[in-house]
């Protein structure tokens, strides 16, 4: 006989060994953003998807939060321009495509992307990552067509 894990195991996992305290708000936002796959959110998409699932919590909470598992190495941010962010579960290293009109982001795997060089780093400093988002332009129907 096999039992079933409860509901929140994944998400209370995930904050244990993040060294998070699992509050009741942290659980439910962890469980909203870990329990599907990979995926790319906004704070404010994640508030909208924690009132329509009738969990009580403030945009403020949910910013808060999102930051705190960023720290936490559970989520990457990344910084469309300066007001807008999305937060990506997939922690491991890739890039992005960012289209401007509708807002789509989504992952390149970094092997199909080739730095052929990097410039000489200021003294004293080294490499920590590469951030790369390629912004996209939806084409007229017109300019596909030809």
């Amino acid at each position: 006989m096999t039992t079933n894990p409860r509901p929140y195991t994944h998400a209370l996992n995930r904050l244990k060994e993040a060294g998070l305290r699992p509050t009741r708000q942290r659980l439910a936002l962890a469980r909203l953003l870990f329990d599907n796959g990979h995926r790319h959110i906004t704070a404010e998409q994640l508030h909208s998807e924690a009132m329509t699932q009738n969990i009580k919590v403030s945009l403020a909470t949910v910013y808060n939060t999102l930051h705190q598992f960023t720290d936490a190495d559970l989520l990457n941010e990344i910084v469309i321009d300066s007001g807008r962010s999305y937060f990506d579960t997939n922690t491991s290293p890739h890039y992005h495509f960012y289209c401007e009109e509708d807002g789509m982001l989504c992952d390149i795997p970094a092997d199909a992307v080739q730095l052929a060089r990097i410039p000489n780093m200021p003294r004293g400093t080294e490499l920590e990552s590469v951030d790369l988002v390629f912004r996209l332009r939806r084409q007229s129907a017109r300019t596909v067509a030809a």
